[in-house]
């Protein structure tokens, strides 16, 4: 009988052992296209917060891994294969990701919603993702274009520009963020002499820089992509002497422009979502120490969606998305003990005793309306070929 029960207690722990489940998270962003230069600090972050997880046990006793796939973050068709490829081929439990707007709301609507999987965006900022349908599924730890565009607004007034000339990348992050400058900016008594858009992958940008300067305007700004379009705009106006100085919105905002352009940037400024936190001050040394720069724009923000899907699963106990979508909001808000980077660790041990978490992470976490971030950001001038921060708003 005592060898029997021996068997059978064996047996149990075996069957337990098995049952718990390796998880497998996507990562949906631009390897490829207009933010490449961007994407490689936003994937090592995520995989970071992986790591930790792991080192701590795993998520429901299974062992996580990232799988990345590229978004291009402009080709809605490719972006939409490739988390097919997550859902169906990978078998992903979560996406972190998109990255861009447009393929981000194709892959909310064409694979994540018919296959009931959660999505946290830590860069898609169209505030028409705002109102889209989403079946309690899709979050964003980056805020809005719409607050954005008020903080431009106020940048540009406290600098005493009266007049813009305003162009944007022709995709859904460029019209919701010109749209969303524009509207600002006027109400605050402000003028926009023309609002046009230009398309991504040109050679040659000085028909639509000749249309920008015959408009005129105090500054240029420039709603559009750092790798693509937009440092056309920057470099043929610079060429043809139409403007020297440049409103840069977030994705504007990375190392390789003033690489690009050179010391002619210097004097442009604007602001891009990033919070001056005690987890963010704690993540940039992380990120030193790991091989990545957590202050590049949307890394903070890559580390905190991967940690709210491994811990809403935690706390859900369960990795089906449908189960752990309902913790996010919790976990994100509080109330809790305080969890920053590095102390994946300690909010899993606090969630498995059932210790309530507030999950602030590396961009002071807070999660408004139906899921996406309060945020903050870094206003900056360039100068030296650096964008040194002027202030936090």
């Amino acid at each position: 009988m005592k060898k029997l029960l021996l068997a059978t207690a064996a047996s149990a722990l075996m069957a337990g052992a098995a049952s718990a489940e390796d998880i497998k998270l996507g990562i949906l962003i631009g390897f490829t296209g207009p933010i490449e230069s961007l994407t490689g600090h936003m994937a090592a972050a995520a995989e970071l917060a992986i790591s930790e997880a792991n080192a701590a046990g795993g998520i429901l006793g299974g062992q996580v891994s990232a799988v990345r796939a590229d978004s291009t973050c402009i080709d809605s068709a490719a972006a939409t294969a490739a988390a097919e490829r997550l859902v169906t081929a990978d078998g992903v439990k979560g996406i972190i990701g998109g990255d861009c707007s447009g393929v981000t709301g194709a892959v909310l609507q064409n694979v994540a919603r018919p296959n009931g999987i959660v999505m946290i965006s830590p860069s898609a900022t169209s505030p028409a993702l705002t109102s889209a349908e989403d079946d309690g599924l899709f979050f964003r730890t980056a805020p809005s274009d719409a607050r954005e565009g008020e903080v431009m607004a106020d940048i540009l007034m406290e600098k005493g520009v009266k007049s813009i000339a305003l162009t944007y990348t022709n995709n859904d992050y460029g019209k919701g963020l010109a749209e969303a400058i524009a509207t600002s900016f006027t109400a605050k008594g402000g003028v926009v002499t023309i609002n046009t858009s230009h398309e991504d992958g040109k050679a040659d940008y000085s028909a639509e820089v000749a249309a920008l300067a015959a408009a005129g305007g105090d500054l240029l700004v420039v709603a559009g992509y750092l790798d693509q379009g937009g440092k056309g705009i920057i470099q043929a106006s610079l060429d043809t002497g139409a403007y020297t100085t440049f409103g840069l919105p977030g994705g504007m905002v990375g190392d390789n422009l003033p690489i690009a352009i050179g010391p002619a940037l210097d004097g442009s400024y604007g602001q891009v979502a990033q919070s001056d936190s005690q987890g963010a001050a704690t993540l940039t040394e992380i990120g030193k120490a790991n091989n990545f720069d957590a202050t590049s724009p949307y890394t903070m923000e890559s580390y905190d969606a991967a940690a709210l899907i491994m811990l809403a699963m935690e706390a859900a106990k369960s990795t089906d998305p449908k189960v752990y979508k309902d913790k996010v909001l919790e976990l994100a808000n509080g109330p809790g003990e305080k969890i920053y980077p590095g102390e994946i660790a300690k909010a899993l041990e606090l969630i498995r005793a059932g210790t309530a978490i507030d999950y602030e992470g590396a961009s002071a976490v807070q999660l408004i309306g139906p899921g996406e971030s309060a945020g903050r950001y870094r206003q900056f001038e360039v100068k030296g070929g650096k964008y040194e921060t002027v202030t936090f708003r």
